[in-house]
């Protein structure tokens, strides 16, 4: 069974089609790269996928479950990391993730914070963590329940090296293990490092959809200014 599956996917915003026709379907234990210039159609593909926006037409599922008609059951099964992660400032990591664990009906906390390497800081206040450690704090929360789909809206961004390092090998860890992993990014050079898999979007349709296996350093990056390049012109024709 696929883990996520896009169903001639469609998104309207009155006069705007921010999403056309997208029909994907993603394999467990894929890390997959989402790609596309701005208003593309990434972000609203991702909150479709979330539950948080209803599809004008089409559907997706996540392990076979339909998200807008089995909304509860189909968000056990992802955890998702926004651009902009919110988190409690007057709550220790611990604390926070602990009270995420219980609203969740469930989650290993130490684990969580052992992954994301946060564990010598999981007690300081979160409101003295660094823009990047919050991104960390949003990512162990993400992984909280163990989901089997993962999603990563820009979330990497404002990570230090060491730090960034550190989440990439955690993220192939995991998909290593079987879950999915559907990061949306601007920076070319980590979605080429990183994912097994690249989706480009254009106009809210799917251009690209390669394996980055074999592909030499800066290929991705001269097909993502090609394929730009061609979608505006037949844009202008």
């Amino acid at each position: 069974m696929s883990a996520v599956v896009f169903e001639k996917l469609r998104k309207e915003f009155g006069k705007v089609v921010a999403v056309d026709e997208v029909d994907l379907s993603i394999e467990p234990g894929t890390f997959v790269g989402l790609i596309g210039h701005n208003g593309a159609g990434k972000t609203t593909t991702l909150r479709m996928l979330m539950g948080l926006l209803r599809p004008t037409s089409g559907r997706v599922l996540i392990d076979g479950l339909d998200v807008m008609a089995n909304p509860r059951e189909a968000r056990k099964r992802f955890g998702a990391v926004p651009e902009e992660a919110a988190v409690y400032p007057y709550l220790t990591a611990r604390e926070y993730l602990t009270f995420i664990a219980e609203v969740r009906g469930g989650g290993d906390v130490e684990q969580a914070l052992a992954l994301t390497g946060l564990g010598e800081d999981a007690d300081r206040l979160l409101r003295e963590y660094s823009q990047g450690m919050r991104r960390k704090t949003a990512l162990a929360a993400a992984l909280l329940g163990k989901p089997s789909v993962l999603v990563l809206d820009e979330s990497l961004n404002g990570l230090d090296p060491p730090s960034a390092a550190m989440v990439k090998a955690t993220l192939r860890q995991l998909v290593d293990q079987g879950t999915t992993v559907i990061l949306s990014t601007h920076v070319i050079e980590t979605v080429q490092a990183a994912a097994d898999r690249v989706i480009m979007l254009a106009h809210g349709r799917v251009v690209a959809d390669v394996s980055t296996d074999g592909m030499a350093e800066g290929d991705l990056e001269d097909m993502f200014l090609r394929l730009l390049e061609e979608t505006r012109d037949a844009g202008r024709s």
